[in-house]
């Protein structure tokens, strides 16, 4: 009976080993989530779209292709579809994406300019916003070092992706990372090898610094005090780009790490393996 039972056990399983190590990391398909779609065999690697932008494309376990797709969080429950070339050929693969609930959080700011900003300092925003944009949208030929990410700095999760923000009272765009608690001048560590393309000191955001990692699939970490790494730079995994802080809109000391996938921002706990369904 023992060695049935370990029979079922092994043939249940297999399923889940055949789709591989990353695919079983990575498939949160939800709104600010990532689907991973087979693509299957082919004798080079197939281009992915979504939404007319590139998606990332890796041989998963020397078998197979798949398209790892960022998930914005206003994409819609229900059916997606990506286009795909390989083989010379076209196709459309259709995947489903499923509801995710996603909780309030509450601030309370001193400094009302970053709550309902003067005229200046919209046009200084609106500025910085779209030198922020056209970094995430950045798509480089690189493969991404690893897809398991390590977390930049080791301190506890303190809020997580996809808040619903209130500011003393007022709703605002919802939480686009996660957030790391940690005293200031703690090292931040880049989470894959990756290329320095953008610093800043922003606004919101304060002393920032955005790192491609390959494919569309970008970092970028904010509220520094320092940094520590020049525009073009190359950092290895495990690399000190900056120490932690609470420049630009902040209420005290924590690193705010973004990951942007096909120019969607993502929940980052899916990649180091804390995501929460």
């Amino acid at each position: 009976m023992r060695l049935l039972l370990l029979i079922l056990a092994c043939c249940l399983a297999l399923p889940a080993h055949a789709q591989g190590f990353i695919s079983r990391l990575l498939n949160q398909p939800v709104p600010g989530g990532v689907a991973v779609i087979d693509l299957g065999p082919a004798a080079g690697a197939p281009r992915a779209r979504y939404q007319d932008k590139p998606v990332l494309v890796i041989h998963e376990d020397g078998q197979r292709w798949i398209a790892i797709v960022g998930l914005p969080l206003s994409t819609k429950p229900g059916t997606q579809q990506i286009a795909v070339q390989k083989n010379r050929g076209k196709q459309t693969l259709s995947f489903e994406v499923s509801n995710k609930h996603y909780q309030e959080q509450r601030i309370t700011i001193k400094n009302q300019q970053q709550v309902n900003p003067n005229p200046a300092n919209l046009k200084r925003i609106d500025r910085e916003l779209a030198e922020q944009t056209r970094a995430y949208r950045q798509f480089s030929p690189r493969q991404p070092s690893n897809l398991l990410l390590d977390k930049p700095v080791n301190g506890p999760l303190s809020s997580p992706f996809g808040l619903r923000r209130f500011f003393n009272g007022e709703e605002r765009n919802p939480h686009s990372g996660l957030d790391f608690a940690a005293s200031r001048g703690t090292p931040i560590k880049a989470p894959a090898a990756g290329k320095v393309i953008l610093l800043g000191d922003y606004f919101f955001n304060g002393k920032t610094v955005f790192v491609d990692h390959g494919q569309g699939l970008i970092s970028m970490f904010c509220h520094l005090s320092e940094i520590d790494v020049k525009l073009g730079d190359e950092l290895p995994r495990g690399g000190v780009l900056g120490k932690v802080g609470a420049t630009g809109r902040a209420t005290g000391p924590h690193l705010h790490w973004n990951v942007s996938l096909n120019d969607a921002r993502i929940d980052p706990a899916i990649f180091i393996g804390a995501f929460v369904p």
